[in-house]
């Protein structure tokens, strides 16, 4: 009997998997913190034996190397990929025994890469799982637009072929397992679900349900901005990544969060918005650490910027410390736990600003107030309906255009709260007067307020309850 364990990390939207038999086991795609995988291979009583990679990855530090190090394990990587590294290419076609019965065997499926390559399990000739990487995922492919610009179309094309493929040579049952597709960027569109199989993605997929013209240019015209960071991420895994260091930082009292930040670095309070609104460091920032820290923070921060951490307790400082170093933000400068009463120094006080809801925004402009109204949401986001007379500045653009920002109080919304607490947290650091509206964006037209799409020629008015 074969076995598949799924590992998930939520706030990257990626999936890790180990599969194997009795004794042996594949690794697909481990994250750079690989005592998990370890640790989930000792409570199935297997050895690694095969670490693979499905592609050069551009959103995470991978943990191959390490744990193929560490294990004694066979380290697969696609050839065309170009490493610094000792490894095993892997060719279309190869294939290799996990555990008796049990064989994993390589489809070559570029477009999310050109070296992509999927791997098929198989339990006595049969096919029992498809792990996909970056190819087809569930209802969606990877974006073909990480890797070179001018390649994008050429890429997208081969998503299509690479989805046709693996349609083609496997039955619809078997498991389609992607790495990405579960909030990640790397994939090309987001989909409802957390399983699925060929047979499901014969049916619904764009990729294996519409021509090839057509799902390219649905594809390109559909892709969502790439995070900063992600430029770093493909040389890192192609240099090959250092060992994870996760000892905690050393501790900051309020004097030297008060020197880093008057240094130009960033301190950052990984406490709930609504917490952070109420007081906090004058110049932190607030990143939710239950939130999409690594994603927002890593996308945002100038890259090689020192960064502190303040938390309420050590293990929040450790679980962000986990998710920052899977996307290379290896060691905080410092950290401190506690609350901003014993962050800041004695005499000062923390700094605070208002929470508000989008009928709160409503009765302010019913007043006649002029207040600006700060959009931070993505330009897809946005092509869906905005508050009309509001400006615009994805949140990722937002460190860089400050001075952009209208004169005046400032309500900065985003489609649920999170981001628009970074935003405000941002803008309150620059001496801003600000508002962060903590609410889902469908309030704001039950709230009364003016919505505006733009259509095909102009602009078209969503009434409120539309």
């Amino acid at each position: 009997m074969f076995f598949v364990d799924t590992l998930e990390f939520e706030g990257l939207g990626n999936r890790s998997y180990l599969a194997g038999g009795r004794g042996a086991a594949v690794v697909v795609d481990p994250p750079r913190d690989i005592e998990q995988v370890i640790a989930a291979a000792a409570r199935r009583g297997v050895r690694i034996v095969h670490v693979a990679e499905t592609h050069v990855h551009n959103d995470y530090i991978t943990g191959g190397l390490e744990l193929a190090r560490i294990t004694g394990a066979r380290y697969l990587v696609p050839a065309g990929a170009s490493v610094a590294f000792s490894r095993t290419p892997v060719a279309d076609g190869d294939a290799w025994t996990v555990d008796e019965g049990l064989v994993l065997r390589a489809v070559a499926t570029p477009g999310h890469t050109p070296h992509h390559t999927s791997y098929v399990l198989a339990e006595e000739d049969h096919a029992v799982a498809a792990f996909t990487g970056g190819s087809l995922l569930i209802g969606t492919v990877g974006r073909p637009d990480l890797v070179e610009p001018r390649l994008t179309e050429q890429l997208a094309r081969a998503q299509h072929a690479s989805a046709h493929r693996l349609a083609d040579e496997l039955d619809d049952d078997v498991p389609v397992l992607p790495t990405h597709g579960f909030g990640s960027f790397c994939s090309s569109s987001q989909a409802e679900g957390d399983t699925t199989t060929i047979g499901k993605e014969r049916r619904t997929n764009d990729a294996l349900t519409k021509d090839v013209d057509t799902f390219v240019a649905e594809l390109l015209a559909g892709l969502d901005d790439v995070p900063a960071y992600y430029a770093h991420m493909g040389p890192a895994n192609a240099a090959g990544p250092a060992p994870i260091d996760l000892t905690p930082p050393k501790p900051a009292n309020a004097e030297e969060i008060a020197e880093r930040l008057a240094a130009g670095e960033w301190v950052v309070d990984l406490r709930h918005r609504v917490a952070f609104a109420k007081g906090h460091v004058a110049g932190s920032f607030n990143f939710e650490g239950e939130g999409k820290l690594a994603t927002y923070l890593a996308w945002l921060i100038p890259w090689g910027k020192p960064v502190t951490l303040l938390a309420e307790t050590p293990e929040q400082i450790a679980a962000a410390q986990r998710e920052l170093a899977r996307v290379g933000i290896d060691r905080p400068a410092a950290a401190a736990t506690g609350d901003p009463h014993s962050w800041v120094r004695a005499g000062e006080q923390p700094a605070s600003f208002p929470r508000a809801r989008f009928a709160d925004l409503a009765r302010v402009r019913e007043r006649g107030e002029q207040v600006v109204v700060l959009d931070v949401r993505r330009n897809a986001e946005r092509a869906d309906g905005f508050i009309d007379g509001s400006v615009h500045l994805p949140i990722h653009e937002l460190p860089g255009r400050l001075g952009e920002v209208p004169n005046g109080a400032v309500w900065v919304h985003c489609a649920g709260g999170m981001r628009a607490a970074i935003a405000a947290s941002l803008l309150h650091a620059a001496g801003r007067e600000v508002v962060a509206v903590d609410d889902g964006f469908e309030a704001a037209a039950d709230a009364g307020l003016t919505l505006t799409r733009p259509d095909s020629t102009d602009y078209q008015c969503v009434c409120s309850g539309q």
